[in-house]
């Protein structure tokens, strides 16, 4: 029971690339990696330009507010080698014996996509609001594509994770089903014993002995025998 918790098959199994490939988790995965890349790409490359001619220094496109820009990249990052990092983890996943390594393994997963769920939020709001009060000069325009691009994968990202999150919380709760499941079946303790089997029609009870033989016949004094005088 213990290989088959935490939706998993049983532990030691083999790994198939082509069924890994085509789990949703793993769709997922592989889509949140591309989004992360093409917002902190987008604003690397794209969303540090000069205000115009008069101005050499590169400045973030939103609205100047440099904190926007390495904020939208810090998360990029973060979301990317995450989703390599539990990539990994999915795959052998199913080599993990140990249900509590499965489900530290899947708490990790549950925590991880609520919080980049919650950062991909924020990320969201921070860039479109600084991008709404951004005024557009003729160097900024070069890189407006960039930048709504950014805010819009971004608010796919929020999506993203969160469905990753509730896959995971799905994960959690069927393996904690089932998990108990196992341990009804014996008792927690290491001094429990295993349930006595029932007794057969061979075995006699103690209502069956008898008396001992000649014991009722015995007399306390015999014929034939006096008692001597003293």
């Amino acid at each position: 029971m213990e290989g088959a918790s935490f939706g998993a098959g049983r532990a030691g199994g083999a790994i198939d690339p082509v069924d890994f490939l085509k789990q949703p988790q793993t769709l997922l995965r592989v889509t949140t990696w591309i989004f992360s890349i093409v917002v902190f790409g987008s604003i690397v490359n794209e969303c540090y330009v000069n205000k115009d001619s008069q101005h050499s220094e590169l400045l973030c496109i939103f609205n100047e507010n440099e904190s926007a820009c390495s904020y939208g990249i810090a998360v990029g990052l973060i979301a990317f080698f995450g989703c390599i990092f539990f990539f990994v983890v999915d795959l052998y996943f199913q080599q993990i014996s140990s249900v509590k390594d499965r489900k530290r393994a899947v708490l990790l997963d549950l925590g991880f996509s609520g919080f980049l769920a919650f950062l991909w939020f924020v990320a969201f709001c921070f860039l479109a609001n600084q991008w709404q009060r951004t005024t557009l000069t003729r160097g900024f325009s070069q890189g407006a594509d960039a930048a709504r691009a950014a805010i819009t994968f971004s608010f796919f990202s929020i999506i993203v994770w969160v469905v990753l999150a509730l896959r995971a919380l799905q994960r959690y709760r069927l393996g904690t089903d089932m998990s108990l499941f196992a341990t009804e079946q014996f008792g927690t303790e290491p001094s429990a014993s295993y349930p006595a089997y029932p007794g057969g029609s061979g075995v006699e009870s103690t209502e069956t002995y008898q008396s001992p033989p000649f014991t009722e016949t015995l007399e306390p004094n015999p014929k034939g025998y006096q008692v001597p005088a003293y």
